[in-house]
């Protein structure tokens, strides 16, 4: 596999809605819903709007939502569609750009007239993003978008279809932390995290938790979201050789940390990192598949579960890509799910009854039972997992777990 390419300089943008947003929320605002407007048209299919970035920073996590989005929708369409209509998704690509992703709802909206709206990918486009769905006020079901920022805005047509947002995702692995005899936890630890409104908060939860246990930390810095070199990092850590480091990385950041690492000769006793676990075969290609072993991260969902339709799922997307689904595509997948079953339940496209119905019930989901808060924030907790012998395990919690081994520590790199 060769390096990947570097990151834009446009992955630099924070959490805020800007000049251009405030603008076309202010368009996006004029007019009925969409939504109100078609829901009589029994004859024609139900349009669902997407903007996901197919290009740019975000393309490899963007064209796995994608491909989530798609076996949903022929599985769904197959056994009649919703509401007795079939599912038109019109998908647009929003180039990982924050004022793109605006503008691409805005028209969804307001020119397309789709009856339903799904979420992109991650929380620097689902910020501004749920912002033009909750003007126009209409059910915004994002896949990829835990940040805190995303929860503290008073949104009530909000809802994100993963088990936890970003503060919880590191509980389930200091959870395990304190299951070790004494003697075998970490004593020092490093927190090198890409400055990411989702990895950063998961590493800042992390380090104050394993602070609270005693284990020291010995380097902690944030790096910006479009650094491609990592030796200066590894070199630091290599220097302090921390039991544990954990990394707040959500693809190539990662690949490019233990590419670093192995280069120096110093493979820590425990390596945690975020998301870029997740990717599959395109992680094991990235780093070497011997390199996985005993790789600690969390996780919203498992290939193997036996949860509402995971199995004809996973089946699908062997068949259509030939390949192991990405955690991505089973997210957007289950926030598929989220809105058809609200949809469902109320017996038509109507979003205040759709909002609420969301707010009062549990969905069964593949990725488990899904429920929210009132600002659209979710009640559950991440899974343990650990790439083992070349595959991925669940290790914790226990009483979830698919492996009753866990890998530790993490053998040298090879």
């Amino acid at each position: 596999m060769t390096a990947p390419p570097p990151r834009s300089p446009a992955r630099r943008s924070r959490l805020t809605v800007t000049m251009a947003v405030v603008a076309a929320l202010a368009l996006a605002a004029c007019g009925q819903r969409p939504s109100e407007t078609r829901a009589s048209e029994v004859d024609k299919p139900i349009v669902i709007g997407v903007s996901l970035p197919l290009t740019g920073d975000f393309a490899q996590p963007g064209s796995e939502a994608k491909r989530g989005y798609e076996i949903w929708r022929d599985m769904v369409n197959a056994k009649g569609g919703v509401l007795g209509r079939q599912v038109q998704l019109k998908i647009v690509d929003d180039a990982s750009s924050q004022d793109t992703v605006v503008a691409d709802y805005t028209k969804l909206i307001t020119q397309d007239k789709a009856d339903l709206l799904l979420g992109t990918f991650s929380s620097l486009l689902n910020y501004p993003a749920s912002a033009v769905a909750e003007k126009n006020r209409m059910v915004f079901v994002e896949p990829a978008g835990g940040a805190p920022d995303m929860f503290s805005r008073g949104f009530t047509y909000l809802f994100f279809a993963q088990p936890a947002t970003a503060p919880r995702q590191a509980d389930v692995f200091v959870n395990w932390v304190k299951s070790l005899p004494e003697a075998e936890r970490p004593k020092t630890a490093a927190y090198p995290s890409q400055d990411d409104p989702f990895a950063l908060p998961v590493i800042k939860s992390m380090r104050t938790q394993l602070e609270a246990l005693g284990v020291k930390t010995v380097y902690s810095e944030v790096y910006p979201a479009d650094t491609t070199h990592f030796q200066s990092v590894a070199s630091t850590l290599a220097s302090r050789k921390p039991d544990l480091v954990a990394q707040g990385a959500v693809f190539e950041d990662g690949v490019g940390m233990v590419r670093s690492l192995k280069q120096l000769g110093f493979s820590p006793k425990m390596l945690f990192q975020t998301s870029a676990p997740s990717n599959s075969s395109q992680y094991s290609d990235g780093v070497g598949l011997s390199n996985t072993e005993g790789v600690f991260y969390t996780v919203s969902w498992n290939e193997k579960a036996t949860t509402p339709l995971n199995a004809e799922f996973v089946a699908a997307y062997r068949k259509a890509h030939d390949a192991a689904p990405a955690e991505d595509a089973a997210d957007a997948f289950a926030a598929a799910q989220v809105l058809q079953t609200a949809v469902e339940a109320v017996g038509g496209i109507d979003q205040d009854k759709i909002k609420d119905w969301l707010h009062a019930n549990t969905v069964q989901t593949l990725l488990g039972p899904l429920s929210w808060k009132e600002n659209g924030e979710p009640k559950g907790s991440f899974l343990l997992a650990q790439w083992q012998d070349g595959k991925v395990e669940v290790v914790g919690p226990p009483e979830l777990a698919t492996s009753k081994t866990v890998v530790n520590p993490k053998p040298d790199w090879k």
